[in-house]
């Protein structure tokens, strides 16, 4: 199974990993960072969550080739605190994220996530869930397709696109991938399509929506702040801009500085902001010519201090 982890060698380079240390990948996929997390690690322990029962199977038989120093978590990342407390864990030294979807998830094509793959309308990463891409496209109001498809893909021509799903759906259910991909096409101008793929933008936010990917994202970052020891790090590659402002809006609240003692030489520790944020890391030109999807993405850093 082909997959390439993006920001792999910045990101680890950014965990500072400890070998007795405790770190979580909250987003194991096929273990790209877990592996090499794992490889660093000898007495310390390696948690990952991961809601695909692909991804957690594939993943296994990677991991207990490295070690047995980790245990895989089979849930969102939104029940992270909860999780590692049933585990006795209430502080680690580092924690990463890599959101959005995996290349292996893309080139499945039973999993609809693709628009260039025909496939039934599903997209759910956990396939215990009863949502659907399908139940989203057929069932959603006019309104509320178009908000998540605006919202969610800031997509230009949203209400054209969901006008187009609305009225084919009176005559016909819209079952499949490619069937989604045509109406989205017929929607919009032929100078959009020129310029990118006009199915790109809907199928993400359907995608989101699915998922709850968003909504579920400030309450996961803000636990996993809250678990770091001082001097933990937390990593996280974005892969479009609300998810990235997102972690943005989150890194600021938790760094804001105390008014009073802004910009005084040698702050007591006690009194420094909780957070320190490094620069963000974009994918090096090496990278990119490696792997084309690794474009859109964004990896921010950040330091606790106290």
């Amino acid at each position: 199974m082909k997959h390439i982890s993006v920001l792999l060698e910045p990101t680890i380079n950014a965990l500072n990993i400890k070998e007795d240390g405790v770190y979580v990948d909250c987003t194991l996929g096929y273990a790209g960072h877990s592996s090499a997390i794992l490889k660093k690690l000898k007495k310390g322990k390696l948690y990952a969550f991961d809601q695909d029962i692909d991804a957690r199977v594939y993943s296994e038989n990677v991991l207990k080739n490295i070690g047995n120093n980790y245990e895989i978590i089979p849930s969102n990342f939104v029940n992270l605190k909860e999780e590692l407390e049933k585990r006795g864990v209430t502080s680690i030294d580092g924690i990463m994220f890599d959101l959005g979807v995996s290349s292996p998830q893309l080139d499945d094509a039973q999993r609809g996530f693709s628009f260039h793959l025909d496939a039934p309308l599903d997209m759910r990463m956990d396939r215990t869930l009863k949502l659907t891409a399908k139940e989203v496209v057929n069932n959603y109001s006019f309104n509320d397709l178009y908000r998540i498809i605006k919202d969610y893909g800031e997509e230009k021509y949203a209400k054209q696109i969901a006008r187009a799903i609305e009225k084919h759906r009176e005559e016909k259910e819209i079952a499949t991938t490619l069937e989604l991909k045509d109406i989205i096409s017929q929607a919009v101008p032929a100078k959009y399509k020129r310029l990118t793929h006009p199915a790109r933008r809907t199928f993400q936010a359907i995608r989101i929506e699915v998922n709850k990917e968003l909504s579920i994202l400030p309450k996961a970052l803000n636990d996993a702040i809250d678990l770091l020891k001082k001097d933990g790090v937390i990593a996280v590659i974005t892969f479009h801009s609300l998810e990235d402002k997102i972690c943005q809006e989150v890194f600021k609240e938790r760094s804001k500085e105390d008014m009073v003692l802004k910009g005084m030489p040698n702050v007591p520790d006690e009194y420094k902001p909780e957070l320190k944020i490094l620069k963000k890391i974009k994918p090096s030109k090496e990278e990119l010519e490696i792997n084309k999807r690794s474009r859109s993405a964004t990896l921010r850093i950040a330091i606790k201090q106290k």
